[in-house]
């Protein structure tokens, strides 16, 4: 047998989630809801609305089926809950926050100076952060002490981020 195609594969990216986050997410619908409720708390009725924006017509019982499953996999929580007229209404909302993009094509030759300037700031705080995160109860492996670590830096970059999002 002759190999007719091989290259070397570079690791150049880290996707943190559970299995439960990415099976909820892995509706599209779904996953523009978690973008809605970034920063606003909406009724099932508002989501419904605010989908058909973008192109998503569902039934209200099926934003309701959506709205279960991001809940349950804690994508999404109730955030007010409202009496009018012996009705009672559930605002969702969330805090994660989801980015839908593709990078460029020439994302890394544009970035790559960028990417090594950084990586070697980056790696200094993750020398401490790995250092505080393999002290954790019980064995644990390599790669879960990396997650840990990629979980710490990705809120932390969030809170950074929001913090200039305010300003």
């Amino acid at each position: 047998m002759s190999t007719l195609l091989e290259k070397e594969i570079k690791v150049n990216r880290t996707v943190t989630t559970s299995i439960g986050h990415a099976r909820a997410i892995e509706d599209p619908a779904r996953a523009k809801i978690v973008e809605i409720l970034y920063h606003q708390s909406l009724s099932a009725d508002q989501i419904c609305t605010a989908l058909k924006k973008y192109g998503y017509k569902k039934a209200l019982t099926t934003i309701r089926h959506h709205l279960e499953i991001l809940k349950v996999s804690g994508l999404i929580e109730i955030a007010r809950i409202e009496e009018s007229r012996g009705a009672i209404t559930k605002f969702y909302s969330t805090s994660t926050k989801l980015l839908d993009f593709q990078t460029p094509e020439n994302f890394d030759s544009t970035y790559s100076k960028i990417i090594d300037n950084t990586s070697v700031k980056v790696e200094k705080i993750l020398k401490g952060l790995g250092s505080k995160t393999s002290k954790s109860k019980g064995k644990q492996s390599a790669e879960y002490s990396q997650y840990l670590v990629m979980e710490i830096m990705n809120r932390a970059m969030t809170n950074v981020l929001e913090k200039s999002n305010t300003k």
